[in-house]
C-alpha cells in the first residue's frame, strides 16, 4: 500500500499538540505549588492536578488517533504503575482510550467505504448505522447488515491514515518510554523499529483479514473464545460479524471475583496458546481489544497487529523464564548468552540480574498466582529507577528482534490480569504452551 508523507506543516501542529502533555503538566504543577504556598489544601491541589493531567492526556491522545493513541492504548496496560490514584481519574481516562477514542462524521469516511466496496455499497450493506459504535486509533467501527442477514461490524479507516501515522511514529517513543517503567530492556531501538513495522502494518486490512481468519479457524472449536469471522475486505474495509459484549476493562469494576478469575484465566491462554495454534501472536493486548459476550465466552477483536511465529513461542524465552525460576545462576548465564540477550563476551553479574529481573518470574513459579495492581506497582516499580543498585546490570540486556514482543505481550498479559486483579494458573499454562519452560 502507499503512503503520503505528513507535509510539514501537519507534521508541525501535530508535534505542538503531543507538547501540550509535558508543557501542560509541568505548567500545572508550579501553579499546585504556588497555591499551595498560598494556603491551599495540598491533598485538593494533588486531586485536581491528577485530573487535569488525565483529562488532557485523553483529550490530545484521543485526539491525534494514529501513534499517539496507540501509546496511550499501551499505558492503559500499565495503568496500576501510576502514582496512587484513589478517584481513578488515568484509569478513566486510559481505559477512555482503549474503547472508544471518538469518531469522525459519517460523511467523512463514507468514500472510503465508496473506493472500497463501490458506489453501489448500500447494494452490500443494506443497514448500516451512520453513528460509529466504536472508535480506535487508525478506524472506526459502525454496526450494520450485510445483504445476506448477518449483523456486521464496518471497519473503516481513517482518511489520510498513513499520512497521519507517520507523522505521528514519534509518539512511539512515548509507548517506550512507558514500557520502560517496568523493563528497560524494552526501551531499545530495535523495539521502536519493530513498532514501526507493527503499526503500518496495521494499515493494511488484507493482511488483517487473513490474519482474522488464521484466528477464527485456530479457535473454532475452543468454547471459550469467541473470534468474529471475515465477511469481506477492501483497501480502507473490513467487515465482520458482529459480536456483542461488554468491554474487559468496565466489566472488571463490576464483576464478581470469581468471573474476574475465569475471564483471566481465558485471557492468559488465548494469549500463550495463540502462536501454537495459528501461527500468529496477537501483539495489541490492551483490554479494548477484549469483550466478555453473553454467553460468557472471551470475546476478541482487531488482528491489525500480530507476529508471525510459525513455531510457536520462542523457546529460547521459555528456557530463559525456566532458568530464573530454579534459581540457577550458571544455567541462567548460558541461555541469556545462547539466546542473544546479553552479549557472549560480556561480564554480567547473574545474580543480580536474576534480582532485577524476579517480578517477571515470580508467577511464573506458583501454579496458582493472584494479580493485583498494588503487587505490579511494588515489584515492576523498581525496574526503571536508574536509583536501584541492579539496573545498569539491566542496561546490559539486548532482546533479540524475534523477543521484542514476546515481551511487550507479557507486560500488556500481566497488566491486564492486574486490572481483572485475576487468581490464575500460570505454571500448567507456561508448561503446556511456553516452548523451553519445562526444559
Amino acid at each position: 500500500m502507499r503512503t503520503r508523507g505528513p507535509v510539514p506543516g501537519v507534521r508541525l501542529r501535530r508535534a505542538s499538540r503531543l507538547a501540550q502533555l509535558p508543557v501542560g503538566a509541568a505548567a500545572g504543577a508550579t501553579l499546585g505549588r504556588l497555591r499551595v504556598l498560598g494556603g491551599a489544601d495540598p491533598d485538593l491541589v494533588h486531586r485536581q492536578l491528577r485530573s487535569a493531567n488525565a483529562a488532557r492526556t485523553r483529550r490530545v491522545l484521543g485526539g491525534l488517533k494514529g501513534g499517539a493513541l496507540k501509546a496511550g492504548q499501551l499505558l492503559a496496560t500499565v495503568e496500576a504503575l501510576f502514582p496512587a490514584d484513589p478517584e481513578q481519574r488515568w484509569a478513566d481516562a486510559l481505559h477512555g482510550l482503549t474503547g472508544d477514542a471518538g469518531g469522525l462524521p459519517f460523511h467523512r469516511v463514507e468514500p472510503v467505504l465508496a473506493d472500497g466496496l463501490g458506489s453501489d455499497w448500500r447494494r452490500w450493506l443494506i443497514e448500516l448505522d451512520p453513528v460509529s459504535s466504536a472508535a480506535a486509533s487508525i478506524g472506526q467501527v459502525h454496526r450494520g447488515r450485510w445483504y445476506d442477514g448477518r449483523e456486521v461490524a464496518v471497519k473503516l479507516q481513517y482518511p489520510g491514515t498513513a499520512a497521519a501515522l507517520a507523522a505521528d511514529l514519534s509518539a512511539v517513543g512515548l509507548a517506550t518510554r512507558a514500557a520502560a517503567v517496568v523493563a528497560r530492556g524494552m526501551a531499545l531501538p530495535p523495539l521502536v523499529a519493530e513498532l514501526r513495522v507493527r503499526l503500518v502494518e496495521e494499515l493494511d486490512y488484507a493482511r488483517e483479514a487473513a490474519a482474522q481468519r488464521r484466528f477464527a479457524e485456530g479457535f473454532a472449536d475452543d468454547p471459550d473464545v469467541a473470534i468474529p469471522s471475515v465477511v469481506e475486505h477492501a483497501e480502507g474495509v473490513l467487515v465482520s460479524t458482529w459480536l456483542d459484549g461488554q468491554p474487559l476493562a468496565p466489566w472488571s469494576t463490576r464483576a464478581e471475583a470469581s468471573e474476574r478469575n475465569r475471564i483471566g484465566a481465558i485471557y492468559q491462554r488465548f494469549q500463550l496458546s495463540a502462536p501454537a495454534r495459528t501461527g500468529l501472536l496477537h501483539t495489541d493486548p490492551h483490554p479494548g481489544n477484549f469483550r466478555v459476550c453473553p454467553d460468557g465466552r472471551l470475546g476478541v477483536l482487531d488482528f491489525g497487529s500480530v507476529l508471525h511465529l510459525p513455531e510457536g513461542m520462542p523457546r529460547s524465552f521459555g528456557a530463559l523464564i525456566s532458568a530464573m525460576v530454579g534459581a540457577q545462576p550458571r544455567l541462567v548465564g548460558d541461555r541469556l548468552r545462547a539466546g542473544g540477550f546479553i552479549d557472549r563476551t560480556a561480564d554480567v553479574d547473574v545474580r543480580r540480574l536474576m534480582d532485577y529481573l524476579s517480578p517477571f518470574t515470580i508467577p511464573a513459579a506458583e501454579e496458582m498466582f493472584s494479580y493485583s495492581p498494588s503487587w505490579l506497582r511494588s515489584q515492576f516499580g523498581k525496574l526503571g529507577d536508574p536509583r536501584d543498585p541492579d539496573f545498569s546490570v539491566a542496561l546490559q540486556l539486548r532482546l533479540p528482534p524475534e523477543q521484542l514482543f514476546t515481551q511487550r505481550v507479557w507486560l500488556g498479559v500481566v497488566g491486564v490480569l492486574c486490572l481483572l486483579q485475576a487468581t490464575v494458573p500460570v505454571a500448567g499454562e507456561l508448561r503446556r504452551w511456553l516452548p523451553g519452560f519445562a526444559d
